[in-house]
């Protein structure tokens, strides 16, 4: 008969944010000396069996980069069970880090632990801001059958069950089921990841230490094993717990104490679980709670630093990585070094209090430079990759209209095929020179025999309208592979112009025929030259008909379908009390808005390609809140307890917008300027969706989730702000509307009777929050801040997987390279990748560092089956991977099933 004892695992850690309300080497330097501790322990305590270092394994990169001689030492330490690492390289936020983001924290975590041996295959989430709701996919896909986290469900105790909810637990212990039924054993932290720390060595402290905290796992246990956690955020390692468990064993002999790991207790607790466990299926987002703690308000913090992490993760996912594995296919070798480090740089800024913007000012000063540091490594492979595929073009048919014809490429790699405006800076007449000669000569010499007069042509020889602006003459360098650098005066241009029908995965080839004698000769049949404007208030083109009123408020006209959607673009400004983590609006406060004020509205654009509406908005808000808030803050006054209001001083708020609409386009470009002079505040903009129905559309983490619009009967927060990655969509059968953004992450859908849409684009406080005094001016986003977003109408559900796909597209931007006059192998025009399939997702193309097989990544949006068709530009087998990019046994052949809500990865043999 096995024992009836209550088991006590009690599992060592700490969890470490590496930058927090301390910059991160001030935090370093805590880790340097909690690892010392550590090991020393380990030596000193033969009973000390097991430490978790916190799911990531950055804490051993950090450590071992102040002393790398230990290595052999914690080499020894996991060959011996004591230390396991990984999964992740970072513990994320997971819905403010992209789905490929998640995937190679996964991938980067997994390679670094295995040059230590096992991979902790626990899915670690103990402090995540909510939980994406394909995680338990991502972890089987993974080889993890287990999720821990600390967010998201509240357990509700035994025989306290919420029947009505689907989300709620009475247990610890719940089944996670992601959307297309995979189901890992989920485990909350009910009592939190520090219900055993500091456990007391004298009886008299331990006795009613330990009553405490049985009392409360049992009551959310659902099998004889308790879970205590020995640790806290940077908790120093408890060196006399050896002693506190023998002092334990002796105050409650009918319980066992164990100094356990996680591999121990979650084989205990398989063994013995009940099949009575909930399951919660999707997102955990705490819905039902009251919603103050949910933390979602932490997308809005410091909106720059979305913006940065939007563009750095575009770059690596869309750009440099399927330009890297095209010019792969075609001989160059991929830098898989290079590309991980860039990843590693970028994910060092993705740690939850890190992306959350919930630090003090000096993490945010580091995490630009981070930023910048791996974008920097992504547009230089970028470069070279567009320059290696540019120099096998076969451009030789451009010479047949001038000899001096400059030809270029323009790469689109979003993955789903559309039109664009293109903008670039071409180069042509290189005068290359040594230091023997002189530069001032020598531009005078470029200058001399060229002009910025000519026209564009494509691939056909078709001119194409386009926009030119004559930037002279100007220096530039090469740095060639077996030469010292080249040093160059050219004439420049910068061009606009429409690329029509780009492919999903490829590139178009165009050339600039310029006029060396100031006149244009043998111009081919060009584009008609109509303008989208009518009047100076209305652009149209065969999609759209966008009309902007007197108050910069517009409305848009969905052709096809007949919708009308009114009263776009209205700006909400309302006060924000609260702190980096939460939205507080004062008591009382009421919204300012710019409906019916008056706006400046001027044309900016007009071109047969594009056309452009600029509308200046002047709003008087208070400059800050009122004196109040900062005593408030001083004293740590909980926010829902805070009394301040706005001030009385009033500052203008000038807010310049630009509408544009492209020939082929099928939303709305918005480009906002917004010059912030005030504090204490929230900007959104709001559109109305007039779309019917209780529920809405975000994009998320390898999936679109609906949600519910009106929250659950618990929720006391007044606000109800959600995530979202890149778009927001609300639709009903007859007609829908999608926002999608660049690095705008949190959105509501009101409750107004027209379901409209309010996207966060400013929110600016002064204070951390959380458990101390922190002053945070840099949040308040003084001066001028940018934000971009698109409005896409349709026809409703029929339509809504059409708009996504636009939606998709928006925020990856488009490469181009200049190319030479020459006879190549490649066409003018290729796809390195096709592909169809209906209601699915285009994620990711890459190359595999250990077999050098292209892996690309597709998810079904929908719960119905779907069939992806996958098209390699040369002949090749295809098999079905997973996103740990496995070798499969088999290979597949043709079209491939994907089931609902599926994420698919497809691996190509080279």
């Amino acid at each position: 008969m096995p024992s009836s004892k209550r088991i006590v695992h009690v599992i060592s850690h700490t969890h470490w944010d590496r930058e927090w309300y301390m910059p991160y080497e001030a935090h370093h330097v805590k880790l340097i000396e909690t690892m010392d501790t550590l090991l020393q322990t380990f030596e000193s305590d033969p009973e000390f069996r097991s430490f978790y270092l916190d799911g990531q394994t950055i804490v051993l990169d950090d450590y071992l980069q102040v002393y790398p001689e230990k290595r052999e030492q914690i080499q020894k330490l996991c060959d011996e069970g004591k230390l396991s690492l990984g999964p992740w390289y970072i513990l994320q936020d997971e819905f403010l880090t992209s789905s490929e983001a998640n995937v190679r924290n996964l991938q980067i975590g997994h390679r670094d632990a295995a040059k230590f041996g096992p991979i902790s295959k626990l899915g670690y989430f103990p402090d995540s801001f909510g939980n994406m709701g394909q995680a338990a996919q991502l972890l089987k896909q993974a080889g993890i059958d287990t999720a821990v986290f600390g967010r998201g469900v509240k357990a509700t105790g035994f025989n306290n069950r919420v029947d009505d909810s689907g989300l709620e637990s009475p247990f610890s212990e719940l089944v996670w089921q992601s959307p297309d039924g995979s189901s890992v054993l989920g485990i909350l932290f009910a009592n939190w990841y520090n219900n055993g720390m500091e456990i007391p060595v004298d009886p008299d402290q331990a006795k009613p230490y330990w009553e405490h905290r049985l009392a409360r796992a049992e009551q959310f246990a659902s099998t004889r094993h308790l879970l205590l956690m020995n640790g806290c955020d940077h908790q120093p390692v408890q060196t006399n717990l050896s002693e506190a468990l023998r002092v334990a064993r002796e105050l409650f002999p009918d319980y066992e104490f164990v100094h356990s790991d996680f591999d121990d207790y979650v084989q205990a607790v398989e063994t013995e679980r009940p099949d009575t466990l909930s399951v919660t299926r999707g997102e955990l987002r705490g819905q039902q709670t009251d919603g103050w703690y949910s933390l979602v308000n932490t997308a809005s913090a410091r909106v720059y630093i979305k913006q940065l992490n939007q563009q750095n993760q575009t770059l690596l996912e869309k750009v440099a990585e399927p330009l890297a594995a095209a010019a792969h296919q075609l001989g160059k070798p991929y830098p898989h070094g290079l590309m991980q480090y860039a990843w590693k740089t970028l994910m060092q800024n993705h740690p939850h209090d890190s992306i959350c913007g919930c630090s003090v000012d000096e993490v945010y000063d580091e995490m630009k430079t981070r930023f910048a540091k791996s974008m920097e490594v992504g547009k230089r492979l970028t470069e070279d990759s567009v320059r290696f595929i540019s120099s096998k073009l076969n451009t030789s048919s451009f010479a047949a209209y001038s000899a001096e014809a400059v030809p270029f490429a323009v790469f689109h790699t979003s993955g789903y095929e559309g039109s664009s405006v293109v903008t670039l800076e071409l180069e042509f007449s290189h005068r290359f020179f040594d230091q023997s000669e002189d530069p001032v000569a020598i531009a005078a010499e470029v200058k001399a025999r060229t002009h910025g007069d000519g026209y564009l042509i494509n691939a056909k020889g078709k001119a194409i309208s386009h926009s030119v602006k004559d930037l002279g003459v100007r220096f530039g360098y090469e740095l060639p592979g077996d030469k010292f650098r080249q040093p160059y005066m050219a004439h420049a241009i910068r061009l606009t112009f429409e690329a029509e029908n780009l492919p999903q995965l490829g590139y178009q080839t165009f050339a600039w025929i310029p006029s060396l004698g100031g006149a244009v000769a043998g111009k081919a049949d060009s584009d008609e030259e109509k303008t989208l404007l009518i009047g100076s208030r209305v652009i149209e083109n065969r999609h759209l008909k966008l009309t902007v009123e007197d108050d910069g408020s517009y409305a848009v006209y969905h052709k096809t379908s007949g919708q009308a959607f009114s009263g776009l673009g209205v700006y909400e400004n309302v006060g924000d009390i609260g702190n980096e983590y939460i939205f507080k609006q004062p008591i009382g406060d009421k919204a300012i808005t710019t409906k019916g004020l008056k706006a400046a509205i001027r044309v900016v654009e007009d071109t047969p390609y594009r056309a452009s509406i600029e509308i200046i908005h002047s709003l008087a808000i208070p400059a800050s809140a009122d004196e109040r808030l900062a005593q408030e803050i001083g004293t740590m006054v909980e926010f829902r307890s805070r009394k301040a209001g706005r001030s009385a001083e009033l500052v203008p708020l000038v807010i310049v917008t630009k509408l544009s609409l492209e020939r082929n386009g099928k939303g709305v470009r918005v480009h906002a300027a917004i010059n912030n002079g005030s504090k204490d505040h929230r900007l959104r903009v709001l559109m109305p969706s007039d779309a019917e129905g209780s529920t809405h559309f975000a994009d998320s983490i390898f999936e679109v989730a609906e949600r519910q619009t009106v929250p659950s009967a618990a929720w006391e927060n007044p606000s109800n702000c959600q995530h979202l990655q890149t778009f927001i969509d609300v639709h009903d059968k007859e007609r829908g509307l999608t926002a999608a953004g660049k690095g705008l992450n949190e959105y509501e859908v009101l409750q107004d009777g027209r379901n409209t849409i309010a996207l966060t684009l400013l929110r600016c406080v002064g204070e951390l929050g959380d458990w101390g005094v922190f002053h945070t001016p840099d949040a308040q986003c003084l001066g001028v801040n940018i934000a971009e977003w698109m409005i896409i109408p349709y026809g409703g559900e029929n339509e809504r997987f059409d708009a996504y796909r636009e939606a998709y597209r928006f925020p990856v931007p488009l490469t181009t390279v200049g190319a030479r006059l020459q006879e190549g192998e490649l066409p003018l025009s290729e796809q390195f990748l096709a592909w169809n399939g209906d209601g699915l997702a285009f994620s990711n193309l890459k190359i595999n560092e250990e077999r050098g097989d292209l892996m690309a990544r597709w998810y079904n949006l929908s719960g119905e089956p779907a069939t992806l068709a996958v098209q390699p530009n040369t002949a090749a087998e295809t098999y079905l991977s997973n996103i740990m990019e496995d070798a499969a046994s088999e290979t597949e052949a043709g079209s491939i099933p994907v089931e609902g809500y599926k994420i698919v990865t497809v691996g190509i043999k080279s």
